[in-house]
């Protein structure tokens, strides 16, 4: 049986973009938070924000990693996270085929 409700972590429009955006990449690939906020053009702070709730759901895995002086940050999409977001397209899908 289908799922009828949408999930809430995945719902909100910047969590759904971000959630997308990894899905697309793939499971194993990552992308900088700096490629991820110049894709969606929202704020850091805002980014953050959403990243925390997404990464507290076990959605999606932040790597810290030190390159020469500074910190990068690397970011990814767990099979969890997938699941959830297949799962949330097509309720989605089936909500909107109604």
């Amino acid at each position: 049986m289908m799922k009828t409700s949408l999930d809430p972590v995945i719902h909100a429009d910047a969590r759904l973009r971000i959630m997308t955006v990894l899905n697309a990449i793939g499971e194993g690939d990552s992308v900088t938070f700096p490629k991820l906020r110049s894709i969606l053009d929202i704020t850091a702070g805002n980014l953050s924000v959403h990243l925390r709730k997404l990464e507290d759901a076990g959605y999606i895995t932040q790597e810290k990693t030190i390159q020469g002086r500074t910190t990068a940050t690397y970011l990814g999409i767990t099979p969890r996270g997938r699941t959830a977001f297949l799962e949330y397209r097509g309720t989605l899908l089936a909500l909107l085929d109604e």
